[in-house]
């Protein structure tokens, strides 16, 4: 069926936006990027703040949940370059498709407000609450047509999970049940279970998503897992800042290098970030299969305690998917005694020695007494996040419109 506009996903990070034309190939079931991509930088905009630091995390949440959310003027300054970089990038994929009429769809990190077209709480950026109506207005005035308004900005991590499903070469097709972990800048956690991706706002009673976790020494697991963690954890060790080590062109395909090299600090990043990795692993298997465990505690200690208890328990996982910039690196390292060697060992001993997975989880993730890496999917759909922004808005739209 042809379609009177264009599909447009973005998907917005800590530091740029990024965004594709979608082409639809088969209707309501199969999508594949478009020939037009348009990345904007947050910095190339008038007014941003080099060195922004977000409002304190716990603050955002008391203010989320209070429903008094009051973006300071910094804040303010910030949430220009973020929004005027989304409205440059539709605007620019529209004028080189030669398109007047947009269908858009957006993800973004953080925690959404409650009519889901605003940004309550971010971890790493400015809190923006009117950005759909921004952007709205901005294209407008820009002679570009919204076919109809942004239905919602949805999350990153969901959209991830989206694009699996979606794409041809998605490792949530043809499946049940999976779990999805993409390490980029920050960490996204989807979930498919019974068959369906679903939204983590579902399963927030039991499954905790990676950034809420800590490490018990006031660290997100998502440390261990993110690009920009795994810079900060090697910068620690050898005294340097995650922008020093950025200005150098040291990112974590280069300490994982450095570490098959020798040098100490590099393998000691990498030993905490097996080790971390594997528990994450576990934990989600865990959860799934018996309810929530304990294994981490919380960056926000207000947190309710998930329930150890669900309606998916007794299931395993059909495989478990890795990607971003984390896939990129594990794919490197596949057989490797710095990283996928000691991955395993430790997938090895927590799930052997776990006292809730009864024999048919253990049979199931370690036959023969060894994790099955079989179960382990590298996913090489980098536009994820962007393919399910646009995917999500255009299943709204057909929803609607019974097309």
């Amino acid at each position: 069926m042809q379609h009177d506009f264009l599909l447009i996903g973005i998907d917005g990070g800590a530091t740029k936006v990024n965004g594709w034309s979608l082409r639809i190939l088969e209707e309501g079931r199969a999508f594949a990027l478009g020939e037009v991509n348009v990345t904007k930088s947050y910095r190339e905009f008038e007014g941003y703040i080099e060195n922004f630091q977000p409002i304190d995390l716990n603050r955002q949440l008391s203010e989320w949940e209070e429903r008094k959310i009051i973006p300071t003027e910094l804040e303010q300054r910030q949430a220009h370059c973020y929004i005027t970089a989304a409205v440059e990038a539709i605007f620019q994929i529209a004028r080189q498709s030669q398109a007047e009429r947009v269908l858009v769809g957006i993800g973004m990190p953080g925690i959404k407000t409650a009519d889901k077209r605003g940004i309550a709480v971010l971890k790493n950026g400015p809190r923006m609450i009117d950005y759909a109506d921004q952007i709205e207005n901005k294209l407008r005035r820009l002679g570009i047509q919204m076919v109809t308004p942004i239905a919602e900005i949805g999350s990153d991590a969901y959209y991830c999970g989206i694009g699996e499903e979606y794409a041809s070469e998605g490792y949530f097709r043809g499946v049940t049940n999976s779990y999805y972990l993409g390490g980029g800048t920050g960490a996204a956690d989807a979930l498919k279970l019974a068959g369906k991706v679903i939204p983590l706002d579902e399963t927030k009673g039991w499954f905790v998503k990676t950034w809420e976790m800590s490490d018990g020494e006031g660290h997100s697991v998502e440390r261990y897992v993110s690009s920009r963690g795994i810079q900060a954890i090697y910068g620690d060790l050898i005294g340097k800042t995650v922008d020093e080590l950025g200005a150098a062109s040291i990112y974590p395909p280069q300490i994982y290098r450095l570490a098959l090299q020798g040098d100490s600090a590099a393998q000691a990043t990498f030993a905490k970030v097996t080790f971390y990795l594997a528990k994450l692993l576990f934990e989600r298997i865990t959860s799934l299969y018996a309810g929530w465990q304990g294994l981490f505690e919380f960056i926000n200690p207000n947190r309710p305690a998930p329930a150890n208890n669900h309606k998916y328990q007794r299931i395993v996982f059909d495989n478990i998917i890795i990607g971003q910039r984390l896939g990129d690196l594990l794919l490197e390292a596949r057989g490797d005694k710095i990283l996928w060697e000691p991955f395993t060992r430790q997938m090895t001993d927590f799930i052997c020695q776990s006292p809730v997975l009864d024999d048919t989880a253990l049979n199931y993730y370690c036959p023969g007494g060894l994790f099955n890496l079989e179960l382990i999917k590298i996913s090489r759909l980098r536009e994820a996040p962007a393919l399910g922004a646009g995917i999500d808005a255009y299943l709204n739209w057909r929803k609607v419109n019974h097309a």
